[in-house]
């Protein structure tokens, strides 16, 4: 077995080089980021810190991002192709846990036949009920009319009001914060997470079709849209357990989801279904 701790390369079916960081020792875990998520993030930095003890796990930079590559055009076939390297280099099969945007990713991955043997899943932003925030309909054009004219700052701003819905006054706020810098950085990228949430609907169809074992989680203290998502994806896969988290929101304490991840992933008791509602 590898030495716990190193840096590397997978190559992607298209020759997209994806880079990882390997920590830990155990069977393997791969790490999906969400928009603007980074492998090198203080954030993704203390999840694989904290599941390291119990996991090998794979935290890595998706297409376009830090130290990974990127081949036009981008689709999310190419997405799931970089995941599924990632898989073969962990030997063939892995834990997965996507968060946000991620967890869409990975949902999409298992539907489509990835090597993945227990599937976490945290808040995918499907929007199920159309009488709270829906993202703006021309949201794909206006972020690529941003980022063509170099406006980097100001497709994130866009996206994180007119698409994620948050409030103008927090963003204004983050704009001063030292990690929007990482955020315009990785800005391009916010095109490729349109792609994959589509039209931000619940993909019913797709979620029937994943029968790995799924924990959806969700935060008890997060906005409305993101609590009736989780409710409604745990209800649609067909072999899911749903946990709401005491007082997290969207921004989940590392401290508190890491031992939720490693009570699953380690587990083998049947799943229980959530109730209907």
């Amino acid at each position: 077995m590898e030495a716990p701790g190193r840096t590397g390369t997978v190559r992607s079916r298209d020759g997209t080089v994806i880079a990882f960081d390997r920590s830990g020792r155990g069977p393997p875990l791969i790490l999906v980021a969400g928009a603007l998520g980074q492998r090198k993030a203080p954030y993704a930095q203390q999840v694989a810190a904290l599941l390291s003890p119990h996991f090998s796990v794979f935290n890595y930079d998706r297409r376009g991002r830090g130290d990974s590559g990127d081949t036009s055009p981008y689709t999310v076939e190419r997405e799931i192709e970089d995941l599924d390297a990632l898989i073969a280099e962990a030997g063939g099969s892995a834990y997965v846990f996507g968060a946000s945007s991620g967890a869409a990713l990975a949902l999409e991955a298992a539907a489509r036949g990835s090597a993945i043997s227990r599937l976490a899943v945290f808040e995918p932003p499907y929007m199920v009920d159309p009488t709270l925030h829906m993202p703006a309909p021309d949201r794909m054009e206006r972020v690529d009319e941003l980022l063509s004219a170099g406006r980097r700052g100001d497709a994130v701003e866009y996206f994180f009001i007119a698409v994620i819905g948050v409030p103008a006054d927090i963003v204004a706020r983050m704009r001063k914060a030292p990690s929007w810098a990482s955020f315009e950085d990785i800005a391009h990228t916010l095109y490729y997470d349109l792609v994959i949430m589509s039209d931000f609907s619940l993909p019913r169809q797709l979620l029937e079709t994943v029968n790995v074992p799924t924990l959806v989680i969700g935060g008890e203290e997060s906005d409305p849209r993101l609590r009736k998502a989780v409710q409604a994806v745990a209800e649609v896969l067909p072999n899911a357990q749903l946990r709401m988290l005491e007082g997290q929101a969207h921004g989940v304490e590392p401290s508190v989801l890491a031992p939720v991840l490693t009570d699953f992933f380690v587990s083998r008791e049947p799943l229980k279904r959530p109730r209907a509602r």
